[in-house]
């Protein structure tokens, strides 16, 4: 890896990202017009001290998923993108492995969302990025790591999510999505983070074993959905599954019907982010 070189280029092209670009406020007097440290750090989910290691040259090796992250972070294009994993000394993910690259166009589209609660999934289900008004509704995904951000593994194997369920409504969810990770398996076969969570889930979930087995087939198609959220109670929503061409990703959002009680829940959700309210 040529440390200096990578450190070069992620402090290059964070000078040149403005912070209103990424959706952040500008806030106060700035040395310099491009996004902090700090900021990059938080859009990344990395801490700031790796950062700063990385940018000064004290770090070597990060992984394909930091520069992934930091990729995203900084809004590079795909040829950017490339010459960064170059420059740490990794192969761009290729054709056989499940994309996770935002492309400028989907994140600015998300910068404009700001009211609206938007998630971005890759082909397998497994969280890329969340706006706020999302982490206010579903919880803050930002600390969670590895399988739990995969939102498969969290129906079959982990807490769950806020929507209410009914028995056929989960059964249909969960036929669609072990029907997602079969297309998903067969058009990535060389992701071994694809194959990893399959075999897990085939080994910890009977329910998902059978499902898999049997061959189950389904789709996600638009739907009511009803969120049961700790503060602010029921919220019924509609909940839209959008496809990218061409990258596999699912953008997820979540809107109300005008002028209705769970509008205004919405709203007051979108005001308060991920504080915990106290009596």
């Amino acid at each position: 890896m040529e440390t200096t070189e990578f450190g070069q280029a992620v402090r290059r092209w964070r000078d040149r990202l403005s912070p209103e670009a990424t959706g952040l406020p500008a806030g106060g007097h700035r040395r310099a017009a491009g996004l902090r440290r700090e900021e990059l750090a938080g859009l990344a989910g990395i801490s700031v001290d790796y950062v700063t290691r990385l940018e000064q040259g004290r770090a070597s090796n990060p992984s394909s998923q930091v520069v992934d992250a930091l990729a995203r972070a900084l809004r590079l294009s795909s040829t950017e993108r490339e010459h960064l994993f170059r420059l740490a000394g990794l192969m761009p993910l290729g054709a056989e492995t499940v994309p996770a690259y935002l492309t400028p166009s989907v994140q600015r589209m998300l910068d404009r969302l700001v009211g609206t609660p938007v998630a971005v999934y890759d082909a397998c289900w497994t969280l890329l990025v969340a706006n706020p008004p999302y982490a206010a509704l579903m919880g803050d995904p930002s600390g969670w790591r590895g399988h739990e951000r995969n939102g498969v593994w969290r129906n079959f194997l982990g807490a769950g999510s806020r929507v209410r369920h009914t028995p056929e409504s989960r059964s249909a969810l969960e036929a669609a999505q072990v029907a997602d990770l079969r297309t998903a398996a067969a058009r990535y076969p060389a992701d071994q983070r694809l194959q990893r969570l399959i075999a897990e889930l085939r080994t910890n979930s009977a329910r998902f074993a059978k499902l898999w087995d049997s061959g189950a087939v389904g789709h996600h198609e638009a739907a009511r959905k009803t969120i049961d959220h700790p503060h602010v109670g029921p919220l019924t929503l509609d909940c839209d599954v959008l496809s990218v061409a061409g990258s596999d990703l699912r953008i997820m959002i979540y809107t109300a019907e005008p002028d209705t009680d769970d509008a205004g829940r919405l709203a007051l959700l979108t005001v308060l982010g991920t504080q915990t309210l106290v009596g």
